[in-house]
């Protein structure tokens, strides 16, 4: 049987319910007319197409359909003088508009997919003053989405639409008796400060029966005497601030995110000005750039509030990213272009880094922070790890290179709080560092879909500023909270590595067409930056600055953490891979200019090829002409004209269906395809562990449900295979090739296997056509070498994993990131696996699993379904992997030579020399990127030590070199170096990056 005081509260939790039904009164009914459409369209253009009466109850569009609406009504005179309000609920979300066009209150629906536990996210309620219905006149216009917060159709229903009167003060005891009942339930049934607020609240709701004026002012002196209880001297205090994480894309298109965050953002601005308090914050300047291309007064609202110090600006990068797949130059350029906005809009940066929803944090962020100028990091997502609990809140998070960064996880572990006195007693319980540090960081607000906070988590934040029974609360800024926390950050935790996210780790895979699109626009951008880099420093041609910033800002935003991932739908995609498409030919069509420049500046004959070396490594390659096939010898960052006579005499090597094999290595195939031997002939070394196939292309079965997950069992299921129907083999000038046609089920694949002469790189060039569900398809290799750890590339550096199962930390991390390689390796010998656009991995006890393809079908439908083409490569190597240069393998691997003709119009009758823009002679770093300075007339060239040690090393620039100096990331706060006949020498320690500003002569 229930306890006495549980009848209470199923007493007292009605009756506060049903006090909630009698705030509002309608008094009148409203009309509402317009046009639905299928896009988006402009204010201006607001009553165009056919004219449409909306009528409650009754469906009015489709998802994703928009419409204008004119709202329309006559405030009663005899009710005028009271607080009136309009109710709206179009059954989605929608933006009232003023006069001019300029918005000014988003509202939302009530029939929400959003986890109302954390608050309700509807918000139906508009004040109506004589200031916007002069006269008693409802005349409105409303932007309508027909979608949820979630991308769901919810109702698509008008669900309200009147005029109404509210109850100002049972409004008022509304909130009065909600705040202390949640607290009640928060507390110790044993306590007298919970029994008290059981008789307390029977009483005042007893006494406000019947709803009169003197009866509602009863019950609320009633609950005054504990809400007005303090809590006394703090051990925690908890800074509150307003927050609507927007996702720029998931489950919405991007078109839809710009009116989410047009809806926020003219709601927070309302609800600052009614409420003195409250401090509201966003990150991301994509979205405030949007909100300025497409409301420039709603901007200007935001700058003002911004100035006075009521509208914080969060995180200096331009997009919330990804933080395993982008690139380390990636995450710089989203530092450099979110704190450029930033600066040039509000003369001011945030030195926050501000990721509260990111699927795990790469180990060299902590260094790429600080060089950023980034002091603070905010996050939440590791409360998500499905399998151990993330031991900190408030800690020093250290990178491979040492360098430490003052990092805050959300100790509620949610930034959708509901700002109720239940969410305090969880900081309470659940904070770590709570003996350490006073104070914790809380964010309050409807999120992930946009909105923020309503009226209903600010009344609530007004009750339990400092409520006897739970920690006080105060509306602040985060910046501000930092300051105050990084005053003890001495007697803080220590935590070394990647913060690894023991969950979506299916996010390395899923989407497959945009993860090989980032990696191409990358490595084209990093090419095109170099190319036009040199014809700036020679010719002073012009740099495309502003054609670089554009490419690289949507870039950037398809970097974003819901979409570069694969977790959006299936819109998202189709649209995101034909703009990669339309970036990626932009591109190269600017290279091919430069490089033509070049030639022309060089005065390479008309109809010479040119080969180039867009890498900081020296190389030797095979090339094919159509007259045949030369051999080239290129510099770092170099350029050859190539011979005009084809190469005599090719090494033979063996192609049988069986077998391919050069000098230095043989690699066997049994009668599946698969490959069954791998030797390597210098050292007589076989790569394979005894009785192990390679390559088997083996099908999964990847029952986890959506495009995040990949479920830890995913081993334990016993894979099946493509089906080998068809192979041949051939030598093709250098390369011995075995071409292998497989097909399973409803999908076939075709590989082209090769060896090169001198190379012990054996490349899998693969096209897939995809069309299977909710399967995953992997290729694995069984190593014969003996390691506890495997190393893998990550941003600026390496990260050493442990391929062990039987800790559970280690067990935990069972599908890795990693970059272009990841490497076993003994002391004398290791294998190194390669590819060209891939990031999930396996690497357990000697196998290298590379993940390929996923099939899910939530969010995104038919995810990575249809063609697909990649390349990997296995390559042992002797010795570790920074004696068998990994790197430089898996760099060149990543970047083949280009090859130009020349089409210049002056021509010299000197040979065309090879030559190098930039060399240096360490093997251990590498020159990442060479682009021209944001804000001067330099370059800035980007170096890393890549192998994990110290290193010194001669940087060979040109002789007129004269002045440099080294600086952040973001090019400031130079240091001089000096420069001699166009030599520099950089000593780095281990994974150092450093960022070198030349002059420009």
């Amino acid at each position: 049987m229930l306890k006495f005081y549980q009848k209470s509260l199923n007493d007292i939790d009605f009756l506060i319910k049903k006090l909630k039904d009698a705030i509002y009164s309608p008094v009148a009914d409203v009309t509402v007319f317009g046009s639905v459409t299928r896009e988006p369209v402009p204010f201006a253009q607001r009553q165009q197409g056919t004219p449409v009466e909306f009528k409650k109850g009754e469906n009015w569009g489709k998802l994703w359909d928009c419409a204008w609406v004119n709202v329309c009504g006559t405030i009663p005179e005899s009710v005028r003088n009271q607080h009136v309000v309009l109710h709206f609920d179009c059954g989605g979300e929608s933006l009232i508009y003023d006069r001019e066009g300029n918005p000014v209150r988003g509202l939302t629906n009530v029939d929400s997919t959003f986890e109302t536990s954390l608050g309700l996210p509807g918000k139906t309620v508009w004040q109506l003053t004589p200031q916007n219905c002069p006269e008693g006149k409802v005349d409105l216009w409303l932007d309508l989405a027909c979608n949820d917060l979630f991308g769901n159709l919810g109702s698509g229903t008008l669900d309200l639409a009147e005029i109404a009167i509210c109850h100002d003060e049972l409004r008022a005891l509304y909130y009065d008796a909600w705040v202390l009942f949640d607290l009640l339930k928060s507390l110790d049934a044993e306590t007298p400060r919970y029994r008290r607020l059981v008789v307390c609240l029977e009483r005042a709701l007893d006494l406000a029966s019947g709803y009169s004026g003197t009866a509602i002012a009863a019950a609320r002196q009633c609950l005054a005497t504990e809400l007005n209880k303090k809590g006394g001297d703090p051990t925690i205090s908890v800074t509150g601030i307003g927050h609507a994480h927007i996702d720029l894309a998931w489950l919405w298109p991007l078109r839809e995110t710009k009116r989410k965050g047009a809806r926020t953002f003219a709601t927070a601005l309302d609800l600052l000005a009614r409420y003195p308090d409250y401090h509201f914050g966003a990150s991301q300047p994509q979205l405030f750039q949007w909100i300025k291309e497409d409301h420039p007064q709603l901007f200007e609202r935001v700058k003002a509030q911004v100035n006075a110090g009521r509208f914080e600006i969060q995180g200096d990068m331009w997009v919330e990213p990804d933080m395993n797949v982008p690139s380390g130059e990636s995450l710089v350029r989203q530092f450099i272009y979110g704190r450029q906005f930033w600066q040039q809009e509000f003369g001011k940066t945030t030195h926050m880094l501000w990721l509260p929803d990111v699927f795990g944090y790469n180990a060299n962020l902590p260094q790429i922070m600080k060089k950023s100028g980034i002091d603070y990091f905010m996050t939440q997502k590791l409360s998500w790890n499905e399998h151990n609990k993330f031991p900190h809140h408030t800690f020093i998070w250290h990178g491979i290179d040492g360098t430490g960064v003052l990092t805050h996880m959300l100790p509620e572990e949610n930034y959708n709080s509901p700002a109720a006195p239940r969410g305090i007693k969880f900081i309470e319980k659940n904070y770590q560092e709570a003996g350490v540090c006073d104070s914790a960081l809380m964010l309050f607000g409807i999120g992930d879909g946009g909105g923020g906070p309503g009226p209903e988590h600010l009344e609530r934040l007004q009750r339990i500023k400092d409520l006897n029974g739970i920690s006080p609360v105060k509306q602040g800024k985060a910046i501000d909270f930092f300051h105050h926390i990084a005053e003890d950050q001495q007697y803080y935790p220590h935590y070394k590595g990647e913060l690894y996210l023991e969950k979506h780790q299916g996010t390395l895979t899923t989407q497959a067409k945009n993860k090989f699109y980032n990696r191409k626009m990358e490595n084209a951008l990093r090419e095109l930056e170099f190319a036009a880099s040199r014809m700036y420093f020679y010719t002073q041609t012009p740099y495309p600055t502003d054609q670089l910033r554009e490419i690289w800002q949507e870039v950037l935003l398809y970097q974003f953490h819901d979409i570069l991932p694969g977790s959006s739908i299936k819109r998202v995609y189709d649209e995101s891979v034909a703009r990669y498409e339309i970036l990626l030919a932009q591109v190269e069509q600017l290279t091919r200019h430069y490089l033509a420049l070049f030639a022309d500046y060089r005065a390479v004959p008309p109809g010479k090829t040119v080969a180039h070396n867009m890498t900081g490594f020296a190389r030797e390659e095979w090339i094919a002409l159509a007259d045949g096939y030369r051999h080239v010898t290129l510099p770092a960052f170099g350029y050859t004209a190539v011979d005009d006579q084809p190469v005599s005499a090719i090494p033979a090597m063996i192609a049988r269906n069986s077998a391919l094999e050069n000098d230095v290595i043989r690699v066997s195939f049994n009668e599946q395809g698969h490959i069954s031997e791998i030797i390597d002939k210098q050292n007589g070394k076989a790569i394979l562990r005894n009785g192990t196939l390679g390559n088997q292309l083996a099908v999964y079965d990847d029952i986890c449900g959506n495009c995040w997950d990949i479920d830890i069992t995913w081993r334990d299921r016993t894979p099946e295979f493509f089906t080998l129907t068809d192979v041949t083999s051939r030598q093709e000038g250098p390369q011995a090739i075995v071409e292998q046609h497989y097909r399973y089920g409803s999908s076939t694949l075709r590989q082209k296997i090769s060896l090169k002469p001198g190379s012990k790189r054996i490349t899998f060039e693969t096209t897939v056509d995809w069309h299977e569900n909710l399967k995953m398809l992997r290729t694995a290799f069984d190593l014969a070498i003996l390691s506890d750890d495997v190393n893998c590339d990550i941003q600026f550096g390496k990260i050493r994993r442990s391929t062990l199962t039987s800790h559970v930390y280690d067990a935990a991390k069972f599908e890795i990131c990693a970059h272009k390689w990841i490497d076993y390796s003994q002391r004398d010998y290791g294998v190194a696996l390669l590819n060209d656009c891939k990031y999930g991995h396996y690497a357990k006890n000697g196998i290298l699993d590379l993940n390929l393809l996923r099939s899910q079908n939530s969010p995104g439908v038919d995810a990575d379904r249809g063609q697909h083409t990649f390349s990997y490569a296995l390559f042992p190597h002797g010795g570790d992997e920074v004696e068998g240069q990994v790197n430089r393998e898996a760099w060149l691997f990543n970047n083949p030579v280009r090859l130009e003709v020349s089409t210049g119009g002056t021509q010299s009758d000197s040979p065309v020399v090879a030559s190098s823009f930039i060399h240096c002679d360490s093997p251990h770093v590498c020159v990442e990127t060479i682009k021209k300075t944001e804000d001067s007339e330099g370059l800035a060239i980007r170096l890393y030590e890549f192998d994990g040690c110290h290193a010194n090393a001669v940087i060979t620039l040109d002789p007129h070199i004269t002045h440099g100096r080294l600086c952040n990331l973001m090019e400031e706060n130079g240091e001089p170096v000096a420069i001699n006949a166009g030599n520099v020498v950089l000593s780095f320690t281990p994974f150092e990056i450093k960022t070198l500003v030349v002059n420009v002569k």
